[in-house]
């Protein structure tokens, strides 16, 4: 029977594990007969347990002095190969501590197992302790191996391993694999300054792995172990300790911050363009972009997808760390510093022109609002319930954002000043010298720290000092999102605004050069052509990656359109709610805040409205409400191009532009809508006559453009014609006798100008019609007539445009509104104006405007004639007192009872009704008539006296009327059209409305007596008059007109 084998003791069993982990002998037999070439023989500790008279035997006391020795001793030369590296072999001994307690688990004897547990612990335990202490500092343990060479962390290969990635850094993880445990155990230390060098430095390097990276480029795993880390709480804390956190110094501007701070080099990566030195690689554009009109659409569209993908990725993990961040208490604060100081250094981005040296990339801040968007989630929930937290003072008081200083909606920053010194009067005397106190330390931190800090302009100047306030994460995240929305996504937009601006201009000019080219070929032409080929190419690209990156992101979208619907009913909450009419004054807390609040959440609405889904189940509901509530109030938005801004939101939202039917319920099942958007858009139509700024005469046509094709569209909804007919009678001399006279100034200029400017293209024609001629004069010359041949057809194009639908609107409205058109002040600018149309369109001067191609110039002179011969008409049948045809025949400038039968047989030419033609020329009859009777009752009056002429027109005044700063009379008629255009006194410029007129009784007495003995006198000398008669010779019909 085979003898039984010997059970070892505990001690034995101990002695064995222990050796197998640190891979060890303490015998020079037990060396030599290992089958492990990487045993080592530790002579000295052998000899030391020797000396301390123990049995040479490893055990759990021996075994921290056992990881020193072999960690200190080189013993290539007894292993016969190059060594590990320290961390290599505490890596390793981790391992196998890790495998000998598997086997440890299947242990029989309770009692040795859990001794033996306890030995694989202690074992796991010294391996992390002495990788902390190697990493920290690496030179207790020198490594013999490649010294020197390698001056990345080993850690980083083990963290890429873990969370699922290989390694960035071209092959450094060697396929090594963090033991079960390792990596949780080393950073679960209770002592932080143990690990804070370590994480220190291993984020140094994930922020260098990512430097300059594009989207294309590999930047995951880096941000995976960046996710990793910081869900330690010792990796947090270490970050947002970390010198270059916020980096300090006198040079630190918004690109320094972006490219040394940790985080900037993780939201730089972007497939946006940036300036040349700075842009990450691959390059985007080229990859995936470049000669896209020879793509297919299939590939674009992968490139499209591609990109969104990775850039939503991105957007996600950097969202998620700062999540974890600011959940900690122990690191919040740090993150809203360094999202203050990123918001506050880079305030310039709000600026036309950006310094791409001195301020972060697009890319950055793109990623941002995407981030601080993701933050907001919790918030903007659909009831909004969140939204009392958002305090307005935050604006004024706080001391981490400078937004104070930026454009208010209404208050000037005077206003402010005086409106908080009145809310704080014990702190109003110390203003003046916390604002000496807050300059004086401004400039030290800018001496010590930011150093060119452009936010320095947004300073809180104008508040007074105020408690130290806690505001809640939610006040402060919403603040901080629509500062970093201003900087980042809106001025994204605009960017790519710009530069579709830019490609039609470079499109239109290289059409024109090739055009040239054909002609007459010239080298320097072609180097031209070459040049702008090469732009173009450049754009494409750039557009293209705006739109993989933006526009093609519906969530991104969608997610800023939450956020300012937040935005908009929070405003509206400041101001009392959805409710009309608005408070009598404007509350202070609204007229302070931000004009970019509202001009940020219009411009997001019209981009939106022009990407196809974008809206797709967005509740607009309120923003329609905002937008009828403060687009007519100047006392509660003073900013006219952006109330007019609001209006192009409205033009985007017709059904029949935005290609959506969920949009028609806004204008016609919306109860405000159907209250005040007529009156409302009236309003402005008038308000936009005078903006303040020295574009403003250019700037109305654009903006009124929108109202037109707005209140064109409303007035076939039976609701709001309803709504504006009731208006015109409430405001017959109000604001509908406003926008009367304005829409008759603009249809006066806008085809005035365009006629002209035709005659004047036909001479550009007439020009290059002459090949002879033209191929004599220089090349300079020819291109630019060229340019101003193409300049003029542009110009009368979108004249012409404006003008039709100008008189368009006057064509549909006087069919059922004549009462304002016919009223004393308003009925001589009608007439003349319709008088001027007809001579232009069927005058003598008719042939001279004939084009090639009207229709491509927007002229059509039949259709504009039918339009003017039926707004005749319908005021003719509105004629109830038989004013219009005397007051047509006044009009000495463009009147000619001839124009009216020319224009009828034109009109049966073409085609007209023969109703409307009909009463057309009874309608010239009748004004023949009264031309003939006015010409009679001129020559009863004989020499009128100057004192009864208006000053102005020279014509006999029916009702005078002094004006109470000139003391100068006038007749009523003539000054309440001048008020119409311009509120002041002619005379001197004073302010001057119609109730401060003087009626003039004794002179109008004086008046009426003159005419009533004119006429008697008249009157008696009737027979001789009627004898005399018959010698008077009759005018000479051929001529149209003098």
């Amino acid at each position: 029977m085979a003898a039984t084998k010997p059970q070892r003791t505990p001690q034995e069993v101990e002695d064995i594990i222990i050796r197998k982990i640190f891979l060890v002998s303490i015998t020079e037999i037990e060396k030599t007969s290992a089958t492990d070439s990487r045993i080592v023989y530790l002579e000295l500790t052998a000899a030391e347990i020797l000396s301390e008279g123990k049995e040479l035997r490893l055990s759990r006391d021996s075994m921290e002095r056992v990881l020193i020795d072999r960690l200190s001793g080189d013993f290539s030369s007894t292993t016969g190969e190059a060594s590990e590296t320290p961390f290599q072999y505490l890596i390793g001994c981790y391992h196998r501590a890790h495998e000998e307690g598997k086997k440890i688990a299947n242990m029989k004897d309770k009692s040795l197992r859990s001794e033996m547990e306890a030995v694989v612990r202690q074992a796991k335990k010294l391996c992390v302790n002495y990788c902390r202490i190697h990493l920290a500092n690496p030179e207790l343990f020198p490594s013999r191996k490649s010294a020197g060479t390698d001056a990345k962390s080993p850690l980083l290969p083990l963290i890429f391993a873990e969370v699922g990635g290989g390694s960035v850094f071209g092959g450094g993880g060697g396929g090594v694999k963090s033991p079960p445990g390792f990596l949780e155990e080393l950073f679960r230390d209770p002592d932080f300054d143990s690990l804070d060098l370590i994480l220190k430095g291993l984020y140094e390097e994930l922020r260098g792995s990512v430097m300059n990276v594009s989207a294309l480029g590999n930047f995951q795993d880096s941000l995976r172990a960046l996710l990793y880390l910081v869900r330690f709480p010792f990796g947090a804390k270490s970050l947002v300790n970390h010198e270059w956190w916020i980096p300090k110094g006198v040079y630190v501007n918004g690109r320094a911050i972006e490219m040394t701070s940790i985080l900037g080099p993780f939201f730089h990566i972007s497939a946006l363009p940036d300036q040349a030195f700075f842009k990450g690689q691959p390059d985007v554009g080229q990859q995936c972009f470049s000669d896209a009109s020879t793509r297919r659409p299939a590939d674009l569209l992968s490139s499209f997808s591609t990109i969104k993908t990775v850039m939503n990725n991105l957007y996600d993990g950097l969202a998620e760390v700062m999540l974890i961040l600011l959940k900690s208490t122990d690191t919040r604060e740090r993150v809203l510093e360094y999202l203050a100081e990123v918001i506050n250094i880079n305030a310039s981005r709000a600026h036309i022109q950006v310094d791409p040296i001195t301020c972060a990339s697009s890319g950055t801040f793109v990623n941002l609002s995407a981030v601080m968007l993701r933050l907001c989630e919790p918030f903007l929930d659909a009831n909004l319930t969140k939204r009392d937290k958002i305090d307005a003072k935050y604006v004024h008081y706080s001391n981490r954002l400078k937004i104070s200083g930026l454009t208010a909606l209404h208050a000037s920053s005077e206003e402010v000043a005086e409106w908080l010194n009145s809310k704080n009067p014990a702190k109003t005397g110390a203003t003046n010298q916390y604002n000496d106190d807050q300059k004086r330390l401004q400039q030290s931190q800018e001496a010590s720290s930011s150093g060119s800090n452009n936010a320095g302009e947004l300073s809180n100047e104008n508040s007074a000092p105020a408690e130290k306030t806690k505001y809640s994460f939610i006040c402060e995240c919403f603040f901080m999102t629509a500062r970093v929305l201003n900087l980042g996504l809106l001025k994204a937009f605009s960017d790519f605004k710009h530069l579709v601006q830019d490609i039609s201009r470079c499109e239109d000019a290289l059409s024109t050069l090739k055009a040239m080219q054909e002609r007459a070929p010239t080298p320097q032409a072609e180097l031209h052509i070459n040049r702008l080929e090469k732009e173009m190419e450049l754009y494409s690209q750039e557009k293209f990656c705006y739109e993989a990156q933006i526009l093609r992101d519906n969530t991104l979208i969608q997610n800023a359109l939450s956020f300012y619907r937040l935005m908009i009913v929070w405003l509206v909450g400041l101001v009392g709610g959805f409710k009309m009419p608005l408070p009598p004054t404007c509350p202070m807390e609204f007229a302070t805040m931000p004009e970019h609040f509202v001009e940020d959440a219009m411009e997001l609405l019209i981009f939106a409205s022009r990407i196809p889904k974008a809206l797709d189940g967005v509740v607009l509901d309120e923003f329609m409400n905002f937008i009828i509530m403060f687009m007519a109030s100047p006392e509660f938005i003073k900013n006219p191009y952006l109330r007019a801004k609001m209006v192009e939101v409205l033009n985007c939202w017709m059904p029949r532009r935005s290609g959506s039917s969920a949009t028609a319920t806004l204008f016609e099942g919306h109860q405000l809508s159907l209250e005040y958007l007529v009156r409302n858009l009236l309003k402005l139509y008038v308000d936009i006559e005078f903006t303040g700024s020295h574009t403003q005469f250019y700037d109305k046509f654009n903006i009124r453009h929108n109202i037109a094709e707005l209140l064109e569209y409303l007035w076939q909804v039976p609701s709001h014609r309803n709504a504006w007919r009731q208006i015109a009678k409430e405001e017959e001399k109000g604001v509908y006798l406003n926008f009367l006279n304005f829409l008759i100034n603009d249809s006066i200029y806008l085809l005035d100008e365009s006629l002209k400017k035709i005659l004047e293209l036909k001479e550009f024609e007439a020009e290059m019609s002459n090949t002879v001629e033209w191929e004599q004069r220089p090349v300079q010359e020819r291109q630019e007539r060229t340019r101003l041949f193409h300049s003029q057809e542009n110009i009368i194009r979108i004249d012409m445009k404006l003008a039709n639908e100008d008189v368009s609107m006057l064509a549909f409205t006087s069919e059922q509104i004549t009462a304002p058109f016919l009223l004393p002040e308003m009925v001589e600018r009608v007439a003349s104006m319709l008088n001027y149309f007809l001579l232009q369109l069927v005058g003598p001067q008719r042939k001279s405007l004939s084009l090639k191609d009207p229709e491509k110039y927007e002229f059509r002179p039949k259709h504009l004639l039918k339009q003017i011969v039926h707004i005749y008409v319908h005021l003719a049948r509105g004629d109830t007192n038989s004013i219009f045809p005397s007051v047509i025949s006044r009009d000495g400038r463009s009147y000619n009872d001839q124009l009216f039968s020319a224009a009828a047989d034109v009109l049966h030419r073409i085609g007209e009704d023969g109703r409307i033609i009909q009463e057309f020329i009874q309608l010239g009859a009748k004004a023949k008539v009264a031309a003939s009777e006015a010409m009679d009752a001129e020559a009863t009056l004989g020499e009128i006296p100057e004192e009864f002429l208006d000053p102005i027109q020279y014509t006999l005044m029916k009702d005078p009327v002094i004006l109470p700063s000139s003391r100068t009379t006038v007749d009523r008629a003539v000054i309440q059209r001048h008020l119409l255009s311009d509120s002041t006194d002619p005379f001197n410029r004073s302010h001057l409305t119609v109730d401060m007129l003087i009626p003039n009784v004794e002179l109008k007495a004086r008046i009426e007596e003159f005419v009533r003995s004119q006429e008697m006198k008249k009157h008696g000398e009737g027979l001789s008059l009627q004898s005399n008669k018959d010698t008077i010779q009759t005018t000479n019909g051929e001529m149209l007109i003098d």
